[in-house]
């Protein structure tokens, strides 16, 4: 089951593969990492849509913003779910992604806990 995350802080990775470490390890889970929206599409298209089960998206970014990534993601089909992730969590942010069909909403810093309950939910 492969996630895609998408950040263009590449401190990312690192924190969610310690975060995800058992998960990884006992190949429950694949994370896939992308620093740009354009670059996620082309992961997309390299992994396949049906292969990837989640993605984990920055809103700000510069060049293609996550909720621009969002809106490319859901009107491509097969769909697949978007959870946005942000600093600047505030109702704005919140209304547009949800007019984007957006699947959840995860506030950084991130409560990896939470996170998990939430991925699971995507995977059962």
């Amino acid at each position: 089951m492969k996630i895609l995350v998408v950040d263009d802080e590449r401190d990312v990775e690192p924190l969610f593969r310690m975060r995800f470490r058992r998960e990884l390890a006992k190949g429950e889970i694949e994370m896939i990492f992308a620093f740009s929206g354009e670059e996620a599409l082309a992961q997309l298209k390299t992994h396949g849509k049906t292969d990837v089960v989640l993605v984990l998206s920055d809103i700000n970014m510069p060049g293609m913003t996550g909720l621009e990534l969002l809106d490319r993601i859901k009107s491509d089909p097969p769909p697949i779910p978007v959870c946005m992730m942000t600093a600047y969590d505030n109702d704005d942010y919140r209304g547009k992604a949800a007019a984007l069909k957006c699947d959840g909403y995860v506030s950084k810093p991130i409560d990896f806990a939470a996170l998990k309950e939430k991925i699971n939910s995507f995977i059962v």
